[in-house]
């Protein structure tokens, strides 16, 4: 995947899944399709990522990227079954992620 067509996905999988999770408190039936096409497109694009020229930060940041996208895939998993665990694995990818971000950047 190119790296713009990648950063769409990222966009558009970001905003359903925020778009989900904020429509599913309001009840909303079709909301778990939502955050659940977006916790995929979020992985698809964490997985995608390619690690092999990078060094050893890099590629360990990538893996955490990975174990956030399928932390929101099980919260999607969770929000199908009408379960309350679903808030707490979007809390640990949200958290996943905000750590990568920073130590990524702290980086240069």
């Amino acid at each position: 995947m190119n790296r713009r067509a990648g950063n769409g996905l990222f966009a558009v999988s970001g905003m359903l899944v925020l778009a989900g999770a904020i429509l599913y408190a309001g009840r909303w039936m079709p909301a778990p399709f939502l955050f659940a096409a977006g916790a995929v497109g979020v992985t698809v694009c964490y997985l995608s990522v390619s690690s092999s020229p990078s060094d050893f930060r890099t590629r360990r940041l990538n893996r955490w990227n990975s174990l956030a996208g399928l932390a929101l895939i099980a919260a999607s998993v969770f929000m199908f079954r009408h379960r309350m665990e679903w808030v707490a694995f979007l809390l640990i990818s949200a958290l996943i992620q905000l750590y990568t971000a920073f130590v990524h950047t702290g980086k240069r």
